[in-house]
């Protein structure tokens, strides 16, 4: 007798939208699926079901209509964006920044674990280049994939408020705080 496949998360993202074919459907219906399912197979809850979703239209399988919001298509196959740096280009990037986040400067002289970072997004367009590229800690590299470019400096700014107020820096909170209000002027998110 052969052993059945294991359904992954992404079979069950597949599966729903295989059965939804040519509709515009919000992620939160997906993820209620996908949790519903896993936990029948496997009597626990899945991981990071929307970073799967956004996985999926990143390598092309699925179309971003607007935010949180995708639609498969039979047989469409878009842009894949997620093509990574190459070993060459990733040295580049990192031997540039000293092999120091830009963010924190945290890396590998003091153990923290270094990521190349595309300061363009590539579902966004950006390209896997040195110009395009920065050297980020493993921590400031989560915080931007899980909260988006302006988010995270909104969130940064403020990390960073405290800790000059705490150190009493004057400079360092007059400069993150005028950048917080240009993230606000400009319509971003507080």
């Amino acid at each position: 007798m052969e052993k059945e496949k294991r359904k992954t998360i992404f079979d069950l993202i597949k599966e729903y939208f295989e059965a939804h074919q040519n509709q515009d459907i919000e992620h939160g219906p997906v993820v209620d699926f996908v949790e519903e399912q896993y936990l029948k197979l496997y009597n626990k809850k899945p991981r990071d079901t929307w970073r799967a979703i956004r996985m999926l239209y990143e390598e092309g399988w699925l179309i971003q209509v607007s935010k949180g919001i995708y639609k498969r298509i039979p047989g469409y196959n878009g842009k894949n964006f997620r093509a990574p740096f190459s070993s060459e280009i990733k040295e580049q990037i990192f031997k540039r920044d000293n092999y120091r986040c830009v963010v924190c400067s945290n890396g590998r002289h003091n153990g923290y674990e270094i990521c190349a970072d595309h300061i363009k997004p590539q579902a966004k367009g950006g390209t896997s280049t040195l110009e395009n590229g920065q050297t980020l800690c493993s921590e400031h590299n989560l915080m931007k994939k899980r909260y988006g470019t302006t988010d995270f400096l909104a969130k940064y700014c403020k990390v960073m408020i405290e800790k000059s107020k705490q150190f009493k820096d004057e400079k360092v909170l007059k400069m993150f705080s005028e950048i917080l209000e240009v993230l606000k002027k400009y319509g971003f998110k507080d």
